[in-house]
């Protein structure tokens, strides 16, 4: 669904397990950023990183307050995972929708997993959407034109 994502910078928010990055970098991602405010979760993250051998930045922080660190400090990633509590996602999508902008290079892709009864929609260019069962996966693009190589 993605296509390839050789050396793109990956952000992973709301990451759980960190199963999704963890899985981008399997593919050739040239890295990723994990972030969670569940201490349990990062644990999980840093254990399964170390368990097969990767290395990448690990978070444990509000996504809002992260997001909005990374763009006064001008960070960007090309691809970005968003997958928040289903019963959250609809009252982050404003919030998001305004954080993601500034931190998405050029040719960016964000992709939203939530619930069908109370999705995830950002205010950003919709490139394809998928339902599987109660699930929805958006995939959005950036409306603005960054550099997806500025960290």
């Amino acid at each position: 669904m993605l296509g390839p994502i050789d050396d793109l910078r990956v952000l992973d928010l709301f990451a759980g397990s960190g199963a999704l990055g963890i899985e981008a970098l399997s593919r050739g991602a040239a890295t990723a950023t994990f972030v969670d405010s569940d201490g349990a979760s990062i644990r999980a993250i840093s254990d399964n990183l170390e368990r097969i051998g990767l290395e990448a930045a690990v978070f444990r922080s509000d996504a809002l307050a992260f997001l909005a660190g990374a763009q006064r400090h001008g960070e960007r990633w090309n691809l970005v995972f968003v997958d928040p509590p289903y019963r959250l996602a609809h009252r982050l999508a404003d919030d998001l929708s305004r954080l993601l902008e500034p931190v998405l290079g050029s040719g960016g892709r964000i992709v939203c997993e939530s619930s069908h009864r109370q999705p995830l929609e950002l205010a950003m260019p919709l490139i394809t959407e998928r339902r599987y069962g109660e699930t929805v996966i958006a995939i959005h693009s950036a409306t603005s034109t960054g550099d997806p190589n500025a960290s």
